[in-house]
């Protein structure tokens, strides 16, 4: 079975994709650049609103937890004082004095849970009232938080809707471009791109200096590089260097 052959692209073919790939970059990079900071930022708040929810949820089940408690003892004095309206039922038909101390001490120690459970009581409502302050803050928070994420996202969106279509665009030229070009110059092609903050990997030859660090070419190299017979980087900075015209003939788009 026979297999299809990939074509054999040209020097010239090459350098053109890399210029055409330069070109695409750029106008992405341009496109990024007008998002700014957004995209962060919206992720940012997004993750703030996350923490701070989970914040409130958790101060929401202290102040469950709280409320459950004091029920609780509420039901504890409730207990407590219908066992000592028992006790002292009781205490009118003791035999003896035994009997009475006894339930006198019964009855103590249920008003002595009462007053427990009335202090109880007092410590976990000063404690829901925190936890309650607490809450209103986290929601005022929450809420800021909110209403500035809905306009940052607002913003984002606009961005996007508005350049969505250009940047599609790009993408599928950006791809056919790095097909024209082996992936040996392709990984070196990015490599240079993340080395500078320009994202400058392919620069042309501009009165007589590198486009991208200005450092001068010599004429014999000036005239290798309009042959298009070979890849030439800049010997200072490192990038591929290309001649004038061929640049400014490539579009980045059809």
């Amino acid at each position: 079975m026979a297999t299809a052959k990939t074509k054999d692209y040209s020097v010239e073919e090459k350098l053109s994709g890399l210029i055409k790939l330069q070109k695409i970059d750029i106008k992405l990079d341009e496109l990024h650049t007008l998002r700014g900071e957004l995209p962060m930022e919206v992720s940012d708040l997004e993750d703030e609103l996350a923490g701070l929810t989970n914040r409130k949820n958790r101060i929401e089940e202290e102040i469950n937890g709280i409320s459950e408690y004091i029920e609780s003892k509420n039901n504890t004095i409730k207990t407590a004082e219908e066992l000592v309206k028992k006790y002292e039922k009781q205490s009118e038909s003791v035999k003896n004095n035994r009997e009475f101390e006894a339930i006198n001490k019964e009855i103590e120690d249920q008003q002595l849970e009462g007053k427990l459970a009335e202090r109880h009581i007092k410590d976990a409502k000063e404690q829901l009232e925190e936890k309650g302050g607490n809450l209103d803050h986290v929601k005022k928070q929450i809420a800021g938080k909110e209403g500035v994420l809905e306009q940052k996202k607002g913003e984002l969106d606009k961005i996007i809707a508005d350049t969505e279509k250009e940047e599609v665009v790009l993408k599928e030229n950006e791809d056919e471009a790095r097909h024209v070009v082996d992936q040996r110059l392709i990984f070196s092609y990015d490599r240079i791109r993340n080395n500078y903050r320009n994202g400058l990997a392919v620069v042309p030859i501009e009165r007589d200096a590198c486009g991208g660090c200005f450092n001068a070419i010599p004429p014999q190299k000036q005239s290798e590089i309009r042959q298009r017979k070979k890849i030439i980087i800049c010997e200072n900075c490192g990038r591929i260097l290309v001649d004038e015209e061929l640049f400014n003939s490539i579009e980045a788009t059809k």
